[in-house]
């Protein structure tokens, strides 16, 4: 299906320790969309001017009245304050924005995916020649299904407790091919380990560890279905370590062990 075109009129990541002011009284001509990353600002949303603090998530539509602050006239300094930011048209944006009804406004988890997607669209930009258009449009798509994905995740109740066991799912997720321990998992999200372990718990239904385990399973049953990889090379790029190791957890879980299930595969295709 092809991707209607994005016009990215301006993107980057921008970090403010002066004040700082942008406004469009008469309504904007772009969309805007914003994500606070470190520090606070205020913005106007539903009329009225707003505290926005990390993690806050900002959806602008063209002919909404705009309005950003970030400090107060007159200070020489302020604590530093940091966001992603695109202002964006196109039929692309049209087609995102018509999908569902959006909030102008909303806290969503921390997630490294997202990130990396809107760095991917920086450095596109900042090309000499501005950049593929369609390569910028696919970008800023994947970016937008992201966003998507992080505002349906993003709990009701706007909780912290929800956002820390979030984090961590989103953690685990990003790192689950690697060694991980639970220190590592509750330190992301600033939790004590006991804090950390409840929580994910009572979020996920199952532990970080086993959280973990089932990742690392599914990329070995794709790893065996879809390469040729050797056991002993799976069992290390999956994270699962030692190829005994990955034969006896995968044997608990499957019922049969992975060479046996390698072969059932390659017969049955």
């Amino acid at each position: 299906m092809a991707i209607s075109a994005v016009d990215v009129r301006l993107c980057g990541h921008s970090r403010h320790r002066e004040p700082f002011k942008q406004e469009y009284k008469n309504g904007l001509d772009t969309y805007i969309i914003r994500l606070q990353l470190e520090g606070t600002c205020q913005a106007l949303v539903d009329g009225r001017m707003t505290d926005l603090m990390p993690g806050d998530l900002l959806l602008c539509k063209p002919g909404d009245p705009y309005e950003l602050r970030i400090g107060a006239p007159g200070e020489a300094r302020v604590k530093p304050s940091g966001d992603y930011f695109m202002m964006c048209a196109g039929a692309g944006m049209d087609e995102w924005w018509a999908e569902k009804e959006r909030p102008t406004l909303r806290k969503i988890a921390e997630d490294e995916r997202i990130k990396a997607a809107w760095h991917q669209l920086f450095l596109e930009k900042r090309r000499l020649d501005g950049g593929h258009p369609e390569l910028i449009s696919l970008i800023v798509r994947t970016l937008l299904l992201l966003l998507d994905r992080a505002l349906e995740e993003a709990p009701p109740a706007q909780s912290a407790a929800a956002f820390h066991a979030i984090r961590m799912r989103n953690f685990v997720e990003e790192n689950a091919s690697k060694p991980l321990r639970l220190e590592e998992i509750a330190g992301h999200a600033g939790l004590s380990v006991s804090r950390a372990v409840h929580l994910f718990k009572a979020f996920f239904g199952m532990s970080a560890i086993q959280y973990v385990q089932q990742l690392r399973l599914a990329h070995a049953v794709n790893l065996l279905e879809h390469s040729v990889l050797s056991l002993e090379q799976i069992a290390y790029e999956t994270g699962l370590g030692s190829y005994t190791y990955f034969h006896r957890v995968f044997r608990a879980a499957y019922g049969i062990s992975p060479g046996v299930y390698r072969k059932r595969r390659t017969r049955d295709d």
